[in-house]
């Protein structure tokens, strides 16, 4: 029997998220094959905006809580990827299946999986009992209906931003753009912001506009998926006259206050969907028009399995997902190229590239932990 590797991990400083160290630890389980548990190995995890993000929140949103490092300043940033079972003592979780799921960077994870089915498994450790179940959901490779091998690097990218995407464009459209005619999107170079403005083609009487910086305006205009592309420094160029909806992500409380004298009155709705580069919760601030509303895509989640049953949720979303990805990695015209990143070191330094916004949004990394 095999002595059990090593654990390498990344840890991420809860108070300084661009400060990270890689230490290793005791063997990542006891002897293979324990009963009621497995050991997966992490092959490959992708880096974007989101994971700062979720690592900003991660004490008010208990992201921090799906893998405790034991340690009260430092934390595992949370990561979507790909692991292999390294070891299993559980039934229909066999040594070598390949799944998709929520992860530490670390070399490997403890899981213990129940929920067993064709699709994957949920990790019933109890520190996650109490937490967001869509994050302890594990999926099988081999039963994804959305999972292509040549397309694993697109999938980890686009799917955890694609679902908050996919979803918002779904709120905003079940309740008709809050009787907007226009919207106005900041950040409009995320990944996140125009995989909504893609999912709204659909709904040409609602005008996308972008709002972004004069680096990415270029990038922006080449999308395609916005009817309009607006520098921050014209934003009151835009006519205030339509009745409009602010989609923030970037979560610059100037620029919101600046969106909220423009428009005033015509200002319908304001949607608070994230930001890595202010990683504060909104803070009431004394301007004119609605108040900012936080968007969570597992609401909307939950309402839709609930209005057209979990099975048809999962087909719409893996027919617009892989819709998406094919829009996004065409070879004659991409919108994302993948740079590939290799081992922990390199990992770091993406995370302090990412953190500090000096990241080309063009492109998508991913860190090869192999």
């Amino acid at each position: 029997m095999n002595k059990p590797a090593t654990l390498k991990r990344l840890l991420t400083r809860k108070n300084a998220l661009n400060h990270t160290r890689v230490d290793e630890q005791k063997p990542a389980g006891d002897m293979p094959g324990t009963p009621g548990e497995a050991i997966l190995k992490i092959r490959r995890v992708a880096v974007t905006t989101n994971n700062i993000t979720y690592a900003a929140f991660g004490e008010a949103m208990q992201y921090w809580d799906f893998f405790p490092t034991g340690e009260a300043d430092w934390g595992h940033m949370p990561v979507w990827g790909f692991a292999d079972v390294e070891s299993s003592g559980v039934p229909g979780v066999e040594v070598g299946e390949r799944f998709y799921g929520y992860f530490p960077i670390a070399s490997h994870l403890r899981v213990q999986p129940e929920r067993v089915t064709e699709r994957g498994f949920y990790d019933g450790a109890a520190h996650r009992k109490t937490l967001t179940s869509a994050y302890n959901q594990y999926m099988r490779c081999s039963a994804d209906a959305a999972y292509r091998a040549e397309d694993e690097n697109y999938q980890m990218l686009v799917r955890p931003l694609f679902i908050t995407s996919f979803m918002l464009a779904d709120f905003l459209q079940d309740n008709a753009f809050f009787g907007a005619v226009q919207m106005v999107v900041s950040s409009a170079s995320s990944k996140t912001a125009y995989g909504t403005a893609f999912c709204l083609e659909a709904y040409p009487h609602i005008k996308r506009i972008a709002l972004t910086s004069a680096r990415n305006k270029g990038f922006v205009e080449g999308l395609g998926c916005y009817a309009e592309v607006v520098g921050y420094e014209d934003l009151t160029k835009i006519d205030r006259s339509q009745p409009t909806m602010y989609v923030d992500f970037s979560g610059d409380e100037s620029l919101r206050m600046a969106v909220h004298k423009h428009f005033g009155e015509s200002l319908v709705y304001d949607c608070y969907a994230g930001s890595a580069q202010n990683t504060q919760f909104l803070r009431p601030l004394d301007m004119p028009g609605p108040e900012p509303k936080f968007y969570f895509a597992p609401v909307q989640i939950k309402k839709r399995n609930a209005d057209w049953g979990h099975a048809v949720v999962n087909q719409r979303f893996n027919e617009a997902q892989l819709a998406f990805i094919r829009r996004v990695s065409d070879a004659k015209d991409p919108w994302m190229q993948v740079r590939e990143h290799r081992g922990f070191a390199a990992a770091q330094t993406l995370i302090d590239d990412m953190h500090g916004g000096r990241i080309d949004p063009q492109r998508g990394h991913v860190v090869v932990l192999d």
